[in-house]
This record gives structure tokens, sequence and C-alpha cells, in this order.
């Protein structure tokens, strides 16, 4: 097949292509950052970094934008691929990560830190800072993680069961609040219909998944494919024996957890403990 002929000579990386119509739009109209924000109604600095690709902005700011601009839904239509782009990625997470976008049902297991799909922005900014990333970089990451978090919204959202150990809940942030912030994330994502959480206690013991997180999906043909990872380095798992014995701890380790009710007054006594803001 002839290569793709390139007709703009615009990005065809959806981020940057994103940016690229943004900055275009705004400068066909002889229009500054300012002006801008004055009649979309949003503070300047946020499209200033849209447009140099340091953030995606929320659907909220883009929909103000094809509605001012007179372009219906294509702006949006671009944010959502850019959003979903799994380029974003590091190369070893991007198979997984196409593989977790139509995965039918998911269901992890955490050693010592929040799963992805439940961090709030904050915990995610100083788990991923802890890897090395920072300033750009680190924002694009964290926008990144958070945004995986669309997979379990909406009425099709698919099921999604997260055992956590308690460490990860006696692990927290240094920032008080945003750790209260993470931790009431979770309380709200425990009353979703499609999302399960169970607290794994300590006495529990030690088992099989003791030293890494793990990931299950349910694949559209039915297949279980299963993604493991440690501080250093992930792991996709598709052999069918691995999967099947990374499964069979799982379970063992699920009847040992809390139920979802207590796991919630566990999360709840956790939130408690977490000092208060001093009244100004």
């Amino acid at each position: 097949m002839p290569p793709r002929r390139v007709i703009t000579g615009r990005s065809q990386e959806p981020r940057r292509r994103f940016a690229e119509e943004l900055r275009l739009l705004r400068t066909e109209r002889g229009l500054s950052l300012r002006e801008l924000a004055k009649a979309v109604g949003w503070d300047p600095s946020q499209f200033g970094k849209m447009e140099s690709g340091q953030t995606l902005g929320g659907p909220e700011v883009v929909q103000a934008l094809d509605q001012y601009y007179g372009t219906p839904g294509l702006l949006l239509a671009l944010w959502e691929l850019a959003v979903g782009d799994p380029s974003q990625f590091k190369e070893q997470y991007r198979r997984y990560m196409m593989l977790e976008a139509e995965a039918v049902s998911l269901w992890q297991y955490s050693v010592s830190i929040a799963p992805g799909l439940l961090q709030t922005g904050g915990y995610a900014r100083e788990v991923l800072a802890l890897g090395g990333a920072k300033g750009k970089e680190l924002d694009q990451q964290v926008e990144a993680r958070t945004g995986r978090q669309k997979l379990l919204e909406g009425d099709d959202a698919p099921p999604f069961r997260a055992l956590l150990a308690e460490a990860v809940l006696r692990t927290p942030l240094r920032d008080d609040r945003e750790w209260r912030e993470q931790l009431e994330h979770l309380l709200d994502a425990s009353e979703c219909p499609n999302i399960t959480i169970q607290v794994l206690p300590h006495s529990s013991g030690l088992h099989g998944l003791v030293s890494s997180d793990v990931m299950f999906l349910r694949l559209l043909d039915g297949r279980t494919v299963a993604y493991t990872e440690n501080a250093y380095r992930g792991e996709l798992i598709e052999e069918n024996s691995s999967v099947e014995l990374l499964q069979r701890a799982y379970d063992a380790m699920r009847d040992l957890a809390l139920n979802p009710a207590e796991s919630r007054k566990f999360i709840l006594r956790m939130l408690e403990e977490v000092p208060c803001e001093p009244l100004t």
C-alpha cells in the first residue's frame, strides 16, 4: 500500500493536531488569547496551555470553543481522539492501553498504590513524580492517566473490581488535603454501580500476589489477559496457563478480603484519621 499522502501538512499525531487546530482557529480570526478568553469565558492561560500541548482541557471548554468558532462537534471529536491516543503512554504500556479500552470487564489487585483508574489528579501527580517526570512531561502523564478514567463512565461502562491491599490506604500523600481527596474519591467510586472496591487487610497474611500489582482484562473474544507491574517494569501476559495461575491467586485473595460494605467502612475510618485543615 502506498504511503498516505499528506494534504494539509499538519501533524497526524492526535494531541499535537488538536493543539494546532486550536491555534489556527484563533489566529485566523486575529484574536489574542486574552480576547478569546473574554469572549468564551475561560482564563487565557488555559487556552495558552491547550494551544502549546501542555493540557487538553476538559470537554466543557472544548464544547464552548466549538460553539464560539462555529465548528459544531469538530474540536470535541479531535479532543476525544487526543484523550484516547495510546501514543501518549510509554511504549511498553501502549498495547495494554489499547486492550484496556476494548475490555468488557476489568479487575485489579493493588499492592501499595491506588489503581490508576481510581486516582485523583493530585495522587497521580505525586506518584508519577516519583518516577522522575517533571514539568510539561509530568503534566501530560497526569492528564493521560486521569483521562483513562473515562473508560469507567457512562451507561455502558464495563464492570471494574478493585482489590486493595490495606497498605494502599495506609500510605498517605505528603499533602493531607490531596490525600483526603483521594480517599473521598475512592468512597465516591465505590457507589458507582459498575465499580466494586474491596480491601484486603494485613491480617490476611502472605498470598500469591504479595509483591505485584495485576490487572485482568476480559476481552470481546472471551479471552482474559493480565498485566503485572512493579515499581520498575510492567508485563502483558496473554498465555492462558500463566493467566490462569494469576487468576487463581486473585480469587483466593478476594475470598479473604472485606466485603464491599465493610471495605467502605474501612476507607471511612482511614479518612477520619486524616488531619483536618485548620480553620481560618
